[in-house]
C-alpha cells in the first residue's frame, strides 16, 4: 500500500488562529494528548462538484466535534460556522478540492488526570482516496470489542477511542483480511473500526443499533437514501448467524465512503456487488456528493 503523504514544503495548516507551515507546526512532548489520549478530532471531506467546492455535512462535523469537546469538558473559542469558514480559507490556501479535513484539538503541557488548562486547535487537509479502497472487502470477526456507553462516551470521536480501532485493524491485517467486525460486549456485531456496518437481507437493510458505535454522520445519509427508495432499515441486534443468511453487506463512514464487502470471515455474500441495494445506493451517494446536494459552503 502506497504511502500518503500528508504535507509538503508548501502545506500550510491551521493552528491556534494562526496559518503556519506544516513543516514548522511543533507540539510538545508533554502535551497531556500525547500521554493520556484527551482531544477530539474530526474528518470531512471536500469535493469538487460543478458549483464550488462542497464540504460534505460539515455542519454536522462541526456539531459533533464540539460535542465531543463538550463531553471532555473543553471549550475552544471557535463555532461551527467559523471552523466552517476556517476550513474553506484552509482548502484555498493549500488549492485542494477533493480532499480530506482533519480537525484536532489537543491540550498543553500537564502529567494531571484532569483537564488540562489550555487546547489547541488544529485543521490540516491533504489528497485521500477512499480508506479502505474501492471494495470487495473480505472481512474477520475481531477479538477485540467496541466499549459500551457506560465505559466511554462511544459515540464521540476522542482521541483515546481509537486504541480498540486501530488493535483491529492491525489483528485483521496480520490474518490476511482487509478489515474487522468487532463485537459490542454482549457477542453482537457493532461496526468496523473506523466504518459502520450494513446487512442486506430478502430486500431490506439491517445495521446495528444505538449502543456501541459511533452514530456516523454518513451511516444517517445512506438511512436517508434507503428511505427515498423505499428501502426498509432495520436498527436492530445484529447477531453472527445473520451472517450466514446475508444478501450482501457494506461499510459507511466520511473516509471509508460507502465500500462494499465480499465475504466475512470466509462466508461469501450471495448477491454480485452489482445487483445488490448497497450498490444502487453507493452510486447515489456519489452522484449527491459530487453535485452540492449536501454542501455545507461553496467556493465559486
Amino acid at each position: 500500500m502506497k504511502k500518503t503523504k500528508y504535507y509538503n514544503d508548501k502545506t500550510v495548516i491551521f493552528l491556534d488562529g494562526n496559518w503556519v507551515k506544516a513543516k514548522d507546526a511543533n507540539v510538545s512532548l508533554f502535551s497531556q494528548t500525547l500521554h493520556y489520549g484527551i482531544g477530539a478530532f474530526e474528518g470531512i471531506r471536500s469535493y469538487q462538484t460543478p458549483t464550488g467546492l462542497c464540504l460534505f455535512k460539515a455542519e454536522n462535523h462541526f456539531k459533533r466535534l464540539l460535542n465531543s469537546l463538550e463531553v471532555l469538558n473543553i471549550q475552544i473559542p471557535y463555532n461551527e460556522d467559523e471552523l466552517n469558514e476556517i476550513t474553506l480559507q484552509l482548502l484555498q490556501k493549500n488549492n485542494l478540492r477533493n480532499a480530506y479535513v482533519r480537525p484536532l484539538v489537543f491540550m498543553e503541557d500537564d502529567m494531571r488526570l484532569t483537564p488540562a488548562r489550555k487546547a489547541h486547535v488544529m485543521i490540516a487537509a491533504w489528497e485521500w482516496g477512499q480508506l479502505l479502497g474501492k471494495g470487495e472487502l473480505n472481512i474477520t470477526l475481531s477479538t477485540f470489542q467496541r466499549p459500551e456507553r457506560k465505559f466511554l462516551p462511544v459515540t464521540a470521536k476522542l482521541v483515546g477511542n481509537y486504541t480498540q480501532a486501530i488493535l483491529a485493524s492491525q489483528e485483521a491485517r496480520a490474518r490476511g483480511y482487509d478489515e474487522a467486525l468487532m463485537f459490542d460486549t454482549f457477542g453482537n456485531i457493532s461496526q468496523a473500526p473506523g466504518a459502520n456496518f450494513f446487512l442486506e437481507r430478502d430486500g431490506e437493510l439491517f445495521t446495528p443499533s444505538v449502543g456501541s458505535i459511533m452514530t456516523g454522520i454518513t451511516r444517517k445519509v445512506v438511512m436517508e437514501y434507503a428511505k427515498e427508495m423505499n428501502i426498509k432499515v432495520n436498527e436492530q441486534i445484529i447477531t453472527v448467524d445473520m451472517i450466514h443468511e446475508a444478501d450482501s453487506a457494506f461499510l459507511t463512514g466520511t473516509a471509508t465512503e460507502l465500500v462494499s464487502i465480499k465475504s466475512i470471515e470466509g462466508i461469501k455474500m450471495k448477491l454480485a456487488w452489482p445487483d445488490s441495494i448497497g450498490s444502487q445506493l453507493a452510486e447515489i451517494y456519489q452522484h449527491r456528493i459530487r453535485n452540492d446536494d449536501y454542501q455545507s459552503m461553496t467556493i465559486v
